[in-house]
Formats: structure tokens, sequence, C-alpha cells
């Protein structure tokens, strides 16, 4: 899965931003998965996720909880977004204790995700790493904005909708807070992060200007 690769920012940015989801696998373990994907969101409800969602539903800013839990699928990916390792460690250690027989996959700050295993007693079977983007990379935004817009990796939090909330927050029409939520909205499968994308507007804000 690489729609969680992609997120860009220094290590004290990252350091508060963990996705930890699952799916199954067509034609392997998909048939019946989803009352093992619902005891997997059970699982990180639990230790109270910034923002989750489903696939198949949308993410939790958007639908209400019964509403996710109870649309849940064969073919859902079940994603929770979390600001702290230790919780992503007691997820794992409780997700080895369900032993669900469903992939997990969690990104974050290697060394983070692997001191989070090592405390689970849980050894990564794969790593994958994003390589960045190639081309003509003066055409990107800057980074600063480009670490608002890559939380969601399907591309669903566009840069004029970036600039639309700065504009907001500059008029006093919206809360640093407001803002955020409203960033987190469109991320349908609920990878994207409000607490830090509220943090990285507070940076960001300041240095634009009110037409942006």
């Amino acid at each position: 899965m690489t729609h969680s690769l992609h997120r860009r920012g220094d290590r004290e940015s990252l350091s508060n931003d963990y996705v930890v989801f699952t799916m199954s696998a067509k034609g392997f373990n998909e048939e019946g998965s989803a009352v093992k994907m619902k005891e997997f969101l059970k699982i990180l409800l639990r230790h109270s996720p910034v923002n989750y969602g489903d696939m198949v539903t949308g993410n939790c800013h958007v639908k209400s909880p019964e509403e996710i839990y109870n649309n849940v699928q064969d073919t859902s990916i079940i994603h929770g977004v979390f600001t702290d390792p230790e919780k992503v460690a007691q997820i794992l250690k409780d997700l080895k204790e369900a032993d669900l027989g469903v992939s997990v996959v969690v990104s974050g700050i290697h060394d983070e995700t692997e001191k989070s295993c090592l405390e689970a007693h849980l050894q990564k079977h794969t790593i994958e790493h994003s390589l960045g983007i190639f081309g003509q990379l003066k055409r990107l935004p800057s980074d600063e904005v480009l670490q608002l817009t890559t939380m969601c990796g399907h591309g669903m939090v566009p840069v004029n909708l970036l600039e639309r909330v700065i504009g907001k927050i500059k008029r006093g029409k919206k809360t640093y807070r407001e803002a955020a939520i409203e960033l987190t909205r469109p991320c349908h499968c609920g990878i994207y992060n409000p607490v830090r994308a509220e943090r990285l507007l507070r940076r960001l804000v300041p240095l634009m200007t009110l037409d942006a």
C-alpha cells in the first residue's frame, strides 16, 4: 500500500503522525473478512484515533461512527491516525493478541515504528519507502504546502482548498482547528491527520498574504 507513504516534513513534524490500517487480499482472505475488519476497527477506537475511516464509507469527520462500523464490508480498508507512537505499540500488542489473520500496515518514522514493533514483540514483514518526486520540481508548490496536501495520498486535498482555508483563517472566519478539519474531510479513507494539520497551518498562515 502506497497512499500513506508520501507525507513530507521534518522529523519533528512527522513525529506525531502514524497511520495504522488493514485490508484483506482478494482471492486469499477477503471472503468473510468484514467481521475481522470490524474487530480491527474496535481495537483502533479503544486508542482514540484523531481520524479514522473506511475506504468504502468515508472518514469520521464526515460519517458517524455507527455508519462507518455498520457499513464495513469484505472489501473495506480500515484506517486510523494516531499522534503517539506508544499508542501504536499498544495497538500492535492488541492486534497480536486478537490474531485476526489480516495484514496490518503502519506508516510513520521508521525507527519509531520499529520500536513499536519491538514493544509488541513483532517483526516487520516488509518495509516500503517513498523515493520522492521526480521531474519538474520547480512546478511544485512549496514544501510547507506539500506537507499539508500530501497527508491525503489520493490527492483529495488540493492546493486551492488549502489556499481557501488560509484565506478564511486570515479573515477571522475560521479557527486553525476548524480549518484543519475542513482539510481533513475530503480525505475519504481517513488517513489525514487534523492535529498535525493544525500545527502546520499555524506555521504556514503567517507566511501567506491575505490574497492566498
